[in-house]
Order: structure tokens, then C-alpha cells, then sequence
């Protein structure tokens, strides 16, 4: 049971009360690490980003308006802040041509992901996830892994809503290119 809400630990942190942050702190640590994590595929760097993010989120307090949740706010720093990191290491990922994927149906996306838990298959949808780049993988996760919704992504990530339901859906085409490609293999 939550004892106080985000909103009484910011007033009480813009008010002086900078102990408070630990609380936040507390609450969002572990989804945030989780949501880097995912994007960077490295320990050591979420660590590092994690602190990134929450010394960030001090730092800019000030500029949370409370427009939307602050956890969106503090999902949308640690996005960036993750998607930004993984742009400097330059990582090369798989690219599929646009006619590829539209050659992929829902029928086929249907019967790949219909699966039950076969281990083989969730190793190749671990590897196709890989190849993926930083932000295809970000909102992937989010969406299935973080169950959060198309307006909770686009209030992360700043895209539309219908941008994030095309981008969604194009990804879920390249995970089942990418997974044929891993399973020809």
C-alpha cells in the first residue's frame, strides 16, 4: 500500500526537503533499471545510466509540471537517456527492406507469436530482439514486456499515438522476419 503519492514527494523535495527524493527514488529505481536494461543489454552501463537518470530527474525537478504521471516523466529521461548511450557506442543492427516487411500478413505474425512457451522459440525471439536497434527494441519492451499502453508510450518516447501503433507494428513484422532468418540458420 502506497503511503503517499509521487505528487506529495515532489512538493515536498521542491519545498526543501531533498530527503524525500529517496522515496521516489525507492518506488522507480528498479522499473527504470529494467527499462534500460532492455534497451543496452549491459549491466554495468544500466548501472551507470540508472544513476544517470535519477541525478537527471534531481536536477529538473523543477520542470516536472505534472502534465502527465511522473512516472511517464521519469520513463521518458530514462528512455532517452538509454537510446542516447546506445547512439555513441554505434552499434550496427539489422536492417529489413520496407517491402519485406509488407509482405508480412497478420496471419503469419499470428502463428509465430501464438506460441507456448517453447523454449527454442524464445531463444530466437531473444536473439531477434538483439538485432534489433535501440528504439525498436525500447518500444517493443515497453509495450509487451512493460504492458504499458500506446498513450503511456507516446508520452514517454514524444511520438504520436498513431506512431507508436505504426512503429509497434512494423517491429512485430521485422521480429518475424528476424526470427525465420535466425531459424534458417
Amino acid at each position: 500500500m502506497e503511503l503517499y503519492t509521487d505528487i506529495y514527494y515532489i512538493q515536498r523535495i521542491q519545498s526543501g526537503d531533498t530527503a524525500s527524493f529517496a522515496c521516489l527514488l525507492d518506488r522507480y529505481s528498479r522499473p527504470v533499471h529494467s527499462l534500460i536494461y532492455r534497451i543496452v543489454a549491459n549491466q554495468e552501463d544500466a548501472e551507470e545510466l540508472v544513476q544517470d537518470v535519477f541525478l537527471k530527474a534531481f536536477r529538473n525537478l523543477s520542470g516536472f509540471k505534472g502534465n502527465s504521471s511522473f512516472a511517464t516523466w521519469i520513463y521518458r529521461i530514462a528512455y532517452n537517456t538509454a537510446i542516447s548511450a546506445t547512439r555513441k557506442k554505434k552499434r550496427e543492427f539489422l536492417t529489413i527492406e520496407d517491402g519485406q516487411l509488407d509482405q508480412v500478413t497478420e496471419d503469419d505474425l499470428t502463428g509465430l507469436y501464438g506460441f507456448n512457451g517453447e523454449e527454442d522459440l524464445l531463444g530466437e525471439l531473444e536473439a531477434a530482439l538483439d538485432l534489433l536497434s535501440p528504439e525498436e527494441r525500447g518500444l517493443i519492451l515497453l509495450f509487451y514486456m512493460d504492458n504499458k499502453s500506446v498513450e503511456e508510450i507516446a508520452g514517454i518516447t514524444q511520438l504520436s499515438s498513431a506512431n507508436v501503433k505504426t512503429k509497434l507494428h512494423r517491429i512485430r513484422k521485422k521480429l518475424y522476419l528476424l526470427m525465420i532468418k535466425i531459424k534458417g540458420e
